[in-house]
């Protein structure tokens, strides 16, 4: 463990995941990321947070109409694939050791990402669910059924992907935890808990493997896999949500690494 330590980096780049390349980062064993759901202005369409202070009464608010951030207008699916099939290491001749992609995505957006997937040569998929104990559908709670369900695809091209089950069966489904707003900050609004990064890291990476995140939104894809001894790379386009990552998300995690280094 030591070793690896020693050896494990995070670095997350103010720009888009086309540009690679110039950064020189390790290929990954998994690639993780939170896609666009192409929203577009109804992303907050029965969330209080539409109008002022949660209360249709008090009017509409600024988030009234918009899109959680620019690239949930447009995202294109088919560049994202093209990229990320680079960014992960190539298949190995040996069992237990393949690489894997884990995208989350709508519902609706899932027959696009297994066609899309197989193109660039993920043949196979695995469709996981995670189940909320809470909605964000607030406004339709006495209309109809809410929504309190996430949904993501394990994608991997001709071998398994590695496993660590440790003996144990993993369904097809997880419990979606939200983290403690008291340690760990809430900066994105589609962030992803890092305890359901961190069980999904665990699984199909080592210790010392590579995790990349195409897409890193707030950072805690990057703060899951540091807290797990692995090495972690992120790109994202927005300079507030960047700033943001940096100086809130990964901050501690990369001072709680420096002390370890400074007491050996």
């Amino acid at each position: 463990m030591e070793g690896i330590e020693q050896n494990m980096k995070v670095e997350l780049f103010n720009d888009n995941f086309q540009n690679y390349k110039r950064y020189g980062i390790p290929k990954a064993q998994l690639v993780i990321a939170d896609i666009p759901y192409n929203l577009g202005g109804a992303a907050y369409a029965s969330n209080p947070m539409w109008y002022i202070g949660g209360d249709n009464k008090n009017g509409e608010s600024k988030k009234a109409g918009k899109a959680f951030f620019n690239t949930d207008h447009n995202f294109n699916i088919a560049e994202y694939f093209h990229f990320c099939n680079r960014l992960l290491k190539k298949e190995p001749k040996e069992r237990g050791k393949a690489p894997c992609m884990i995208v989350f995505c709508s519902y609706e957006q899932q027959s696009m990402v297994i066609e899309y997937a197989k193109k660039h040569g993920f043949k196979n998929y695995i469709p996981i669910s995670f189940i909320k104990n809470y909605s964000a559908q607030a406004l339709k709670a006495n209309m109809r059924v809410v929504g309190a369900t996430e949904y993501a695809l394990i994608l991997y091209r001709d071998k398994l992907p590695k496993f660590n089950n440790n003996h144990k069966m993993i369904f097809n489904w997880f419990e979606w935890r939200r983290d403690n707003k008291n340690i760990i900050p809430k900066i994105h609004p589609t962030q992803k808990p890092v305890s359901v990064l961190k069980r999904l890291i665990e699984i199909f990476t080592d210790e010392g493997d590579v995790v990349i995140d195409p897409v890193a939104g707030s950072g805690t894809t990057l703060r899951a896999a540091m807290e797990l001894g692995r090495s972690a790379y992120g790109f994202e386009i927005s300079k507030d949500f960047y700033s943001k990552a940096k100086s809130e998300m990964l901050s501690d995690v990369k001072t709680q690494t420096s002390l370890m280094e400074f007491c050996k």
